[in-house]
């Protein structure tokens, strides 16, 4: 299947209704997306383009989408792909922390450090808490990044069954959980240890995956003020075609550009390791910094309709506003940003941020 039939499929799943019970509600609604996605042979294969990955989380901001789509395809799934574990085919979510890790079979015979500090394996044993795991509950299994028993980063893959959940939610209502691990026992098989660079991709990944999910919701942001003012009427026209609301209009559009340009590029350079990085900072950066005026721009030329649970325009803004710190803001970003310029060529700027 092409990269452009797979977008369109998923896509009309997306837009299409999605049963749940209101009781099970949002894991069971969440669960029902991956059940339509699936059932439509629309569910993107591991080598699925990034770009295309990108674009899909882009639709399910835009859609408000009730399911850790951008968590699974963006982030978890490449992580543990990258590690060498097995990528399992439901929902998933990332989560990092410190946790206290031991290994299951302690070497007794080892010379080496205190005793417990080398296993004859790599299964463990984790106990802590994880906070604000986002869609935990609605999750197969959570890719979690922590320091490894005897130093270092690991990956584990952890089922979500296997931890106690304290349900928790953001400002739009979304999961997110806590999970509290009791010595859970992880096999080896589902434990790496894992290179510094990977914990990096882990956070500039997360960025990414908030900025494609807030692309999607400035995109809806513009639609429904565009439609309300061109709708509503005052003074015998329409809002639109007074001047001050086309100035604000004007600004509203420019932002939800700039995000979707900084997203598509970020998504473009998903094919190259070097480039990755950065222009998902870049992407993130921006996401995180526009929110602020799309939001006020939005509410403030549809009045205090957008506010009500009854107005679509709350689902949007609501998960902005939640979206844009959840993987740090734009001063997070920006200061990694300004740290590479200053460490390397700072003739280089332009060039870095445009990719010319």
């Amino acid at each position: 299947m092409s990269a452009e039939s797979l977008f369109t499929r998923a896509a009309a799943v997306l837009a299409g209704p999605h049963e749940s019970n209101a009781r099970e509600w949002p894991a069971e609604s969440a669960r029902s997306v991956w059940r339509a996605l699936r059932d439509a042979d629309a569910l993107p294969p591991l080598d699925t383009d990034p770009a295309v990955l990108v674009a899909l989380a882009c639709e399910a901001g835009y859609r408000s989408t009730w399911a850790p789509l951008a968590e699974t395809l963006l982030v978890a799934r490449p992580l543990l792909a990258a590690a060498g574990l097995a990528v399992p085919d439901g929902p998933l979510t990332v989560a990092s922390g410190p946790l206290d890790v031991r290994f299951t079979h302690v070497n007794t015979d080892s010379k080496v450090g205190p005793l417990g500090a080398c296993g004859t394996d790599d299964a463990v044993r984790v106990s802590g808490t994880l906070s604000r795991v986002p869609w935990a509950r609605a999750a197969d299994a959570v890719a979690v990044l922590t320091e490894g028993p005897s130093g270092g980063p690991v990956l584990l893959l952890l089922e979500t069954a296997e931890c106690r959940q304290v349900e928790g939610v953001n400002l739009a209502g979304e999961p997110r959980d806590e999970l509290v691990l009791v010595d859970v026992a992880v096999p080896a098989e589902r434990v790496r240890r894992v290179p510094a660079a990977l914990v990096r991709e882990a956070e500039w990944r997360s960025g990414l995956a908030r900025a494609a999910l807030i692309a999607g919701a400035a995109r809806g942001c513009v639609e429904l003020t565009v439609a309300h003012t061109a709708s509503r009427v005052q003074f015998g026209r329409p809002l639109s075609h007074f001047q001050a609301v086309k100035q604000e209009e004007a600004k509203l559009v420019e932002e939800a550009a700039l995000i979707a340009a900084a997203v598509e590029a970020a998504g473009t350079a998903l094919a190259d390791p070097d480039a990755a990085e950065f222009a998902g900072w870049i992407a993130a950066a921006q996401a995180s910094a526009s929110v602020a005026e799309i939001t006020r721009i939005a509410h403030q030329l549809q009045g205090a309709i957008g506010f009500t649970e009854l107005s679509p325009l709350h689902l949007s803004t609501t998960r902005l506003w939640s979206w844009r710190d959840e993987d740090g803001d734009e001063q997070v970003w920006y200061r990694r940003v300004g740290r590479r310029v200053v460490e390397g060529d700072s003739d280089r700027l332009w060039p870095l941020v445009t990719g010319s």
